[in-house]
């Protein structure tokens, strides 16, 4: 079971695991489009936050980090007792897992690709509504990651026919201004 929050933007869609061996699953089978969020330095949940296309890690608002940051402060069996804690989030196309790690446990293929929100501090009124949109779903993963992979090469496959095109277009009206010329 995938456990889904309701973002204050329905653009950005947080979800997280339940345990550490759904955790494995989703280290394997998020999507590029995917940030991940865990509290530094203390065990925690993965949060994962999935981005509108064409949106970077740069531009996501401070108010859905914060978010992100409150639920993964909040499922953090240390964390939650700090007064403050530094949350790290990253691209998932950063996260490194190799066989010799433990289940749940990540590293990174570019440490300067981390980024670090010190300070964040439990914020009550943002938890409660936060919670009340809780939702745990039976999702397919694999299948989900699939038909994303196949629906971006699509996309990419119209944009290349596209730009043939218009490329014959350009050779084409390029032809006929010499033609005329002449």
């Amino acid at each position: 079971m995938v456990i889904f929050f309701n973002s204050s933007d329905p653009n950005y869609t947080i979800y997280m695991g339940k345990d550490k061996y759904e955790n494995e699953e989703l280290i394997k089978y998020a999507l590029p489009i995917d940030v991940w969020f865990h509290v530094e330095d203390f065990s925690s949940a993965h949060v994962y936050l999935r981005l509108p296309e064409n949106i970077t890690v740069d531009e996501i608002p401070k108010d859905i980090l914060y978010e992100c940051c409150q639920i993964v402060k909040d499922n953090s069996k240390d964390g939650r007792k700090k007064e403050k804690v530094s949350v790290c989030y990253t691209r998932w196309e950063n996260l490194n897992k190799v066989s010799t790690m433990e289940v749940g446990e990540i590293g990174f293929k570019k440490q300067n690709e981390v980024k670090v929100i010190d300070g964040i501090t439990k914020d009550k009124e943002i938890l409660k509504r936060l919670k009340k949109t809780m939702e745990e779903k039976n999702v397919n993963l694999e299948a989900e990651k699939e038909s994303y992979n196949i629906e971006n090469s699509n996309r990419k496959k119209k944009f290349f026919d596209d730009q043939v095109k218009l490329n014959i277009i350009f050779i084409e009206k390029k032809r006929n201004s010499r033609c005329q010329k002449v």
